[in-house]
């Protein structure tokens, strides 16, 4: 098996939102804010090829939406999907499954392409990986999180005929084990990797970023935040004493860390480049 990590670029959030409840005075010390309040986060995205099976875990935003959709998200870098791909001698057309964590926009909208007029899979060889209570809940969307679930990322893929459901307590893989978190959103996978002896947890959005490790800092997003809170609880008990590694999809500048106990609780111990585990 190998790994790698795949940079996609960088897109805008706001602060206030990504930190919640947390003040703009504490929060800015580890993610800056521009003059708008709003904080720069990366879409890095994780390729693993194992045998015959070469998975993309989600695929980021995408580029079909138009002008004044990504304007909200002020979109820059000189990473893109295709690139990143192409640095480790691979193109989308060899991905043979994309494992999405969930199905908000920036973590699937780059599974379907625009086409003339036709939205059609971007990777056109792969199965698409979802479970039936997280597929059910992104199509039929409350309102919370209508904003989130777009049907031009979704409805395609099962039009496709190439979409594939887990059950929950199914591993992925013979190396590859799926964890699920309820408080971001209804039952985001979690792909846990066993990879040269060690264990990487894939966070998605139970941990966004270094900044959001105290238990506190939760997103504005969630839909459930104390569920939230509770799960971090559990994984950073066992993270820690697992020695767990945690690969972050939206941290700007910390692709992986490790987490240890400390007098303030559970907190970053090292913080290190995917490419040196």
């Amino acid at each position: 098996m190998k790994l790698y990590s795949i940079d996609t670029g960088y897109f805008k959030l706001d602060g206030g939102a990504m930190f919640g409840v947390v003040p703009k005075s504490i929060w800015q010390r580890t993610n800056p804010a521009d003059s708008n309040n709003l904080c720069t986060w990366g879409n890095r995205l994780l390729l693993i090829e194992d045998g015959k099976r070469l998975t993309l875990v989600d695929t980021a935003l995408g580029d079909k939406q138009d002008d004044k959709f990504f304007g909200h998200y002020h979109l820059h870098g000189g990473d893109t999907l295709d690139k990143s791909l192409a640095k480790h001698g691979f193109h989308r057309d060899d991905i043979t499954d994309v494992f999405l964590t969930h199905l908000h926009f920036d973590h699937c909208g780059g599974a379907i392409a625009r086409e003339g007029d036709q939205l059609v899979p971007a990777f056109k060889n792969a199965h698409f990986w979802s479970n039936e209570r997280h597929w059910d809940w992104a199509v039929k969307p409350n309102p919370r999180e209508k904003a989130s679930f777009l049907k031009e990322n979704i409805l395609p893929i099962q039009e496709s005929g190439q979409l594939k459901f887990l059950k929950e307590g199914e591993a992925y893989d013979t190396h590859i084990d799926v964890r699920y978190a309820f408080g971001h959103t209804e039952a985001m996978m979690l792909p846990q990797i066993t990879y040269k002896g060690k264990t990487i947890l894939y966070m998605a959005d139970l941990l966004p970023s270094v900044g959001h490790i105290p238990l506190p800092y939760v997103m504005s997003y969630d839909v459930r935040p104390l569920t939230t809170m509770d799960e971090r609880q559990s994984y950073w008990q066992e993270i820690v004493e697992k020695e767990y590694i945690l690969f972050f999809e939206h941290d700007p500048t910390n692709e992986c860390c490790t987490l240890q106990h400390t007098e303030k609780g559970i907190r970053v111990k090292d913080i290190f480049k995917f490419s040196e585990i």
